[in-house]
C-alpha cells in the first residue's frame, strides 16, 4: 500500500472504508497486515522452552536395578527441571509420584501459548483469518489461575485480544501479582487501536518486556509510582504511542540495556535520554527524528529499512535527521542512508569538513547507497569525514535504475577532498550485492589507492548479475585488481553471494544485541560462500 501508516491506531472497518474509496481490493487489508504481523514475529524472542524435546522414558530401561534416582535430587534441582519444561508438560511431572506432586506449584513456571495449539505451534504463527483459539485462550487462563507463581516467562502471541477483553484484562492483573519475569504479549490484530492495560506499567518484576500491536495507554492513565526497575531489554512491535510515552518508559526503566522499536507511527520523535541503555534498534521504523541527547553508555544504534529490488524506492522511510549529542562511547552505527540522512552532532546538522561535526567514537560504520547516482552519493565524502577513527566500513549498494542521473567516477572521489578515516584508520572494509557497474568499482578503487592500513577488502558478488563464468567477475573488477594499491598487506576476498532475492542490506536484528558479536554486520556465514578467485597484483 502507498500510504505506509494506514495500518496504525486505525480501526478495521475505517481502514477497509478508506481502501474501498480509493479503489482497491478490501482483501489487500489481510494481506498486508499479515505481512506486518511476520515482520513483529520475526523480532520477537524465541522462548526458552521448547515442546520438541522428546519427553519419552522409553530409555528408562537400561537402568540397571531400575531405581528411580532422579526423584532422589533435592528440591530446589527437581524446581529447576520443572521450571525448564514448556507449562503442559510441567503440570503433568505432578502425575509421575507423590514426591512431584507439590513441586509443579512451587517451581517458576514458563507458559507459551502456542504450545497448547494441537501442534504445539510448529505451523509456525498464526496468520489474520485464523480463528482466534479459544480453547488456548481458556487454557492460559486456568494456568495463570492454578499457578501461584512466579512466572519466569509468559509469551502471548496467538489470541486476538479484542475478542477476549475480559480475559486478557484479568491476565495482566494476574501477571502483574504474580512476579511475572519474562513477557511477550501480543495481539493478533484487529483491532490495531486495542489499548493496552495500564497495569501491566506497575509490573515491577520484569526483567525482558515485548509488546505487538497494542495502543500503548497516556501517561496520565498509568498508576502513579510505576516503573520497572529490573527491566533490561524492551520491544516496542507495531505499537501506537505518544512522543511522551517513550521518554516515560525510559526514565521508569533505570537498568534498560536494550531498547528495540520496530515498525513505530508515522511522525514520531525519538528522544534518548538514558544513562543504562547500551543498545538501540529500530527496525522499519517511521520516526521523523532521532535525537540522543544523553545516553553516555550507548554503544550501538543499528536502523534497518526495506527497498524495492531494482528500484532503490523505500517501502518504509528512514528517520529524516539523526542527532547524536552525548553518546561518547557509540561504537557502531548503521545502517544509514547519507543521501536521504541527515546526520547530525550536538544540535547542528553535519556540514561537510566542519572540525567540530565529527564522532571520534565510531568504529564500525554501515551504509546503504546508491553509488551510480550522484544526488545520493554526493553527501558520502562529508558523511565519511565525520568519523576519523573508523576502522571498519561495510556498504549496501541497490541495483542502480536503467535510467539513473549523473556520472560517479573516480574523479567525483578525488574532488570529493581528503578523508581522514580512510587514509590513516580504516582496516577492513565489506562490499555487498556487487553488481559490476563502474560507479561500484572506482569507489573501491578509491579507498583501495588511498587506504594506508587497510588490511582486508571483501567484495560480495550479486548471484543475478553475471552469467556463471568467473571471467566475467574479473573483468569487471581489473581496474581495482590492477590498481595501486596503498597497502601492500591488504588481502582482497571475492565471495559469490549466496542471496537470490535481494531487497535491502542482509542484517540480523538478533546478532546486534549480541555483544559477543564484535561487528554485528560482519556475516560470517558469507566466509562459507563460494570464492571466486581473481588475479590480483
Amino acid at each position: 500500500m502507498d500510504d505506509q501508516q494506514v495500518l496504525l491506531g486505525i480501526s478495521r472497518s475505517d481502514m477497509l472504508a478508506r481502501i474501498e474509496r480509493c479503489g482497491r481490493d478490501p482483501a489487500m487489508l489481510d494481506l498486508g497486515s499479515n505481512m506486518l504481523l511476520h515482520f513483529a514475529y520475526e523480532y520477537l524472542p524465541y522462548p526458552p522452552v521448547s515442546p520438541i524435546a522428546p519427553l519419552s522414558l522409553a530409555g528408562a530401561s537400561w537402568v540397571p536395578d531400575g531405581v528411580d534416582r532422579i526423584s532422589r535430587l533435592p528440591d530446589e534441582l527437581l524446581r529447576d527441571i520443572i521450571s525448564r519444561l514448556p507449562a503442559k508438560d510441567a503440570a503433568r511431572t505432578a502425575a509421575l509420584a507423590s514426591r512431584w506432586r507439590p513441586l509443579w506449584r512451587s517451581a517458576p513456571l514458563a507458559l507459551v501459548d502456542s504450545h497448547l495449539l494441537p501442534d504445539g505451534g510448529a505451523s509456525g504463527p498464526l496468520i489474520i483469518g485464523a480463528p482466534s483459539p479459544r480453547a488456548v485462550t481458556g487454557a492460559v487462563s486456568s494456568a495463570l489461575a492454578a499457578h501461584p507463581g512466579p512466572f519466569s516467562c509468559v509469551h502471548l502471541t496467538c489470541s486476538t485480544m479484542d475478542e477476549h477483553r475480559g480475559e486478557m484484562a484479568r491476565w495482566v492483573d494476574t501477571l502483574v501479582a504474580k512476579g511475572v519475569q519474562d513477557l511477550v504479549f501480543v495481539n493478533r490484530p484487529w483491532p490495531i487501536d486495542l489499548r493496552l492495560p495500564a497495569t501491566l506499567f506497575s509490573c515491577a518484576s520484569l526483567t525482558r518486556l515485548y509488546l505487538g500491536v497494542w495502543t500503548l495507554p497516556g501517561t496520565a492513565a498509568v498508576p502513579r509510582g510505576a516503573s520497572f526497575p529490573n527491566l533490561r531489554e524492551l520491544g516496542l512491535c507495531m505499537t501506537v504511542m505518544e512522543d511522551r510515552a517513550l521518554a516515560f518508559l525510559l526514565e521508569r526503566s533505570p537498568v534498560l540495556e536494550f531498547l528495540l522499536i520496530m515498525w513505530s507511527q508515522t511522525g514520531a520523535r525519538l528522544r534518548l535520554v538514558s544513562h543504562s541503555l547500551r543498545c538501540l534498534q529500530l527496525g522499519y521504523t517511521h520516526l521523523k527524528d532521532i535525537e540522543v541527547v544523553d545516553a553516555p553508555r550507548l554503544e550501538r544504534l543499528f536502523l534497518r529499512n526495506v527497498s524495492l529490488p531494482g528500484t532503490g524506492k523505500f517501502t518504509i522511510n528512514s528517520p529524516s535527521r539523526i542527532k547524536i549529542g552525548g553518546a561518547p562511547n557509540l561504537r557502531v552505527l548503521g545502517y544509514i542512508q547519507p543521501g536521504q540522512t541527515e546526520l547530525g552532532i550536538s544540535n547542528t546538522v553535519i556540514v561537510a569538513g566542519s572540525k567540530e561535526n565529527i564522532v571520534p567514537s565510531v568504529q564500525i560504520l554501515a551504509i546503504d547507497v546508491q553509488l551510480g547516482i550522484r544526488n545520493a552519493v554526493k553527501k558520502v565524502p562529508g558523511f565519511l569525514r565525520c568519523f576519523p577513527k573508523l576502522e571498519t566500513l561495510h556498504v549496501y549498494s541497490p541495483p542502480i535504475p536503467e535510467k539513473s542521473t549523473g556520472k560517479v567516477n573516480l574523479k567525483f572521489w578525488e574532488e570529493g577532498g581528503p578523508m581522514k578515516c580512510m587514509v590513516q584508520s580504516m582496516k577492513k572494509v565489506f562490499f555487498y550485492e556487487f553488481q559490476g557497474s563502474r560507479s561500484e568499482v572506482a569507489f573501491l578503487k578509491f579507498i583501495a589507492e588511498r587506504g594506508r592500513v587497510l588490511e582486508l577488502m571483501v567484495v560480495v558478488v550479486a548471484k543475478a548479475c553475471f552469467s556463471s563464468v568467473d571471467d566475467d567477475v574479473n573483468v569487471k573488477l581489473k581496474p581495482l585488481t590492477g590498481a595501486k594499491w596503498s597497502s601492500k598487506a591488504c588481502k582482497l576476498q571475492i565471495i559469490e553471494s549466496p542471496r537470490t532475492d535481494v531487497a535491502g542490506p542482509l542484517c540480523r536484528h538478533n546478532i546486534v544485541s549480541d555483544f559477543g558479536w564484535a561487528d554485528p554486520f560482519d556475516l560470517r556465514y558469507y566466509y562459507k560462500a563460494e570464492r571466486i578467485s581473481v588475479s590480483y597484483s
